[in-house]
């Protein structure tokens, strides 16, 4: 991707005004002489500011995932009064979109056309953003680490301007089929997803990587709706299969649910979740019993494990909770993935530098070799090439303990 743009840059009339209060006059003659920038900008960026934007559900069925937002804002607020990037003010805009894709439309629209934004980074949900991806992508806008990891984000030929911010769902779908074809080659294999993109994403890479073995390995599977208000019914369906291992691809409120589930039942599989839900805080509320000996993929630190108690990132966010939102649960990593994108978008504007164009922040963003995240596990990276966008492409399995994760080995 070429670091330059053809056009001109376009400027808003506060730009035009800000380079006119500039503009000096020498000698008696009274001629003018052009302020000069520093650097070189789309709209969006100047010497003393980068507008950013991001929709985010504050409100909704996925309000809880508004607390990145929240934090993400946070962080900004804090650098800023800190010099800072690269001397520039960072403005952080985030809107609510309640988890609705028309809301996602109107916000993205507001902020690209209204406000101005340089670009958009870490919205949040497969749907929503779809419904935006060939707006922004037509407008050359950076759609940038995308909170979800769904396989039509990674697509550098027909979307150049957008790229996944989560581990592909069809990668880690293919690491845990890996594995189970390899620990568990005469397993008998239940599935549980949501039906939406993700889940059809997850489930289709998991059968292909099985290959012909899928026919005889999975034996049952079972969907809800986003909208429904439990899984109990198709816990129970697939506990009917005799199924050994089961495959839980639930979210949110329906991880704690099938976990509860399972342990009222006389169902007794190997359980494996998928990273965005091996957290602490969606399988506690299951209770000790039920999620004691799960298994999970994941990629991130627990903010809550004592592992990470003396880590200076964690320390660094709970710090920044004290400051500016003491009423956060500490233990939720939702926060601290919120507070890990920030930390994202603050490298990638550093590396930046004074070329801030949409162009030459995409080329850093789908060019990165050496970069990691405050809530990655050693070992787990940030990798990405112009050809291929997917950020993250290893994962540690693991088993819950009742109140931590004992690692067991890496996945590829």
């Amino acid at each position: 991707m070429s670091d330059t743009i053809a056009r001109a840059p376009r400027l808003s009339r506060r730009d035009l005004l800000r380079l006119a209060g500039l503009a000096t006059v020498a000698g008696a003659g009274g001629v003018a002489s052009p302020a000069i920038a520093k650097g070189a900008y789309d709209v969006g960026a100047d010497d003393h500011e980068i507008r950013i934007g991001q929709t985010m559900p504050f409100s909704g069925p996925a309000s809880y995932v508004g607390v990145s937002g929240r934090v993400q804002m946070a962080y900004f607020e804090r650098l800023n009064r800190q010099g800072g990037v690269n001397g520039r003010q960072v403005k952080l805009l985030s809107a609510d979109d309640a988890y609705s894709p028309p809301k996602t439309v109107e916000a993205t629209r507001r902020l690209v056309e209204s406000d101005q934004v340089l670009a958009m980074f870490n919205s949040t949900g497969t749907a929503c953003q779809t419904a935006v991806q060939k707006y922004l992508n037509a407008r050359k806008v950076p759609q940038l680490m995308i909170s979800t990891g769904a396989a039509r984000f990674n697509d550098p030929k027909n979307f150049p301007w957008t790229t996944p911010g989560s581990a592909l769902y069809a990668t880690e779908a293919r690491a845990l089929a890996r594995h189970l074809l390899q620990a568990s080659p005469d397993a008998r294999i239940a599935i549980l997803h949501q039906m939406d993109e993700m889940g059809r994403d997850y489930v289709a890479a998991f059968r292909n990587e099985l290959g012909d073995r899928a026919k005889t390995m999975i034996v049952a599977d079972a969907t809800y709706e986003a909208a429904d208000p439990t899984v109990d019914s198709q816990v129970l369906k697939l506990a009917s299969s005799g199924a050994d291992v089961f495959v839980n691809l639930a979210m949110g409120k329906f991880v704690s649910q099938s976990l509860r589930k399972v342990r009222e039942s006389a169902w007794r599989p190997a359980q494996y979740l998928m990273s965005i839900s091996s957290t602490n805080s969606l399988l506690k509320p299951a209770g000790t019993e039920a999620a004691t000996g799960v298994m999970g993929l994941r990629a991130a630190r627990n903010v809550s494990s004592p592992r990470w108690k003396d880590d200076p990132a964690v320390k660094d966010y709970l710090a920044l909770l004290d400051a500016h939102l003491p009423n956060l649960d500490r233990n939720d990593n939702v926060g601290f993935m919120g507070y890990s994108m920030a930390s994202v978008l603050h490298q990638l504007l550093t590396r930046c530098g004074d070329n801030l164009t949409r162009a030459n922040l995409l080329k850093v963003a789908t060019n990165l070799t050496d970069m990691t995240a405050p809530i990655n596990l050693p070992g787990v990276n940030f990798a990405t090439t112009p050809e291929d966008y997917s950020p993250l492409k290893s994962f540690e399995l693991a088993r819950f303990e009742g109140d931590d994760w004992t690692a067991i080995r890496m996945l590829n």
